[in-house]
């Protein structure tokens, strides 16, 4: 059996990878975990309602059970609890300085949540990780969105996936549920690079390349343990 585990569901690129991996056959199961379930249903998917903070007092197991009235997620229990089923999560929890409403809040949900979440993926048996990062993530920047992204990616370094993916895309393309003037800016500067196929690292790629990526990447067979993969390789990826 495969599993997929999901946060930052309700996001745009969260969007996108719900609906590559509920489209994908290869994924039995798909639990996503969020603050509110979303108004979805599909065979495949189980929402987990949960504050994130707790997850290591979350009773994932009741929270399954009882959606599964009929017995349906009796097997998802079972290969969960005996880390016989194959583990996938895939993180693309984020927000802005704005949203957030101060440095350390946007830092406790970018870095901290982020890390809570693959601490209890792992417990769950997952082997692979993969993490929307941030084009430019780096632990030493001098700017804190950046050294917050590149923080991250350090410490789910030492969490010790059997693979951990680190996606880096540039400017996001996409249907947002809030209005950011400066991105709204940017994407009518960069858009025709989208259109002459130029400079593929720093051109903007839409959210459903991201998702498409990661899925097809966490199907992959990898010989490497860590892996940073730029906005141009997501973008031939997803061809």
């Amino acid at each position: 059996m495969k599993i997929a585990l999901l946060s930052g569901t309700s996001g745009m690129v969260g969007m996108q990878i719900l609906h590559h991996l509920l489209q994908n056959p290869d994924y039995d199961f798909v639990l996503s975990l969020g603050r509110r379930k979303l108004a979805l249903k599909h065979p495949k998917l189980v929402q987990i309602e949960g504050d994130m903070k707790s997850l290591s007092q979350l009773d994932w197991e009741g929270k399954v059970r009882s959606q599964s009235l009929g017995g349906e997620y009796n097997s998802l229990v079972e290969c969960l609890n005996e880390k016989s089923a194959q583990v996938h999560a895939f993180s693309s929890l984020g927000t802005t300085i704005k949203q957030a409403g101060s440095k350390e809040n946007f830092y406790a949900i970018d870095h901290d949540l982020v890390i809570k979440f693959a601490r209890w993926a792992k417990e769950l048996g997952a082997s692979k990780f993969l993490y929307v990062s941030s084009s430019g993530a780096d632990a030493d920047s001098a700017i804190f969105y950046s050294q917050t992204k590149g923080k991250t990616e350090d410490d789910l370094k030492l969490i010790g996936f059997d693979y951990l993916g680190l996606f880096r895309p540039s400017l996001l393309l996409g249907n947002r549920n809030e209005f950011r003037f400066g991105e709204q800016v940017a994407t009518i500067m960069m858009k025709p690079l989208v259109w002459l196929k130029l400079f593929k690292n720093i051109r903007p790629i839409y959210d459903y390349q991201v998702a498409k990526a990661l899925v097809k990447t966490a199907l992959a067979q990898k010989s490497k343990s860590v892996e940073i993969i730029s906005s141009g390789e997501m973008q031939d990826l997803s061809k």
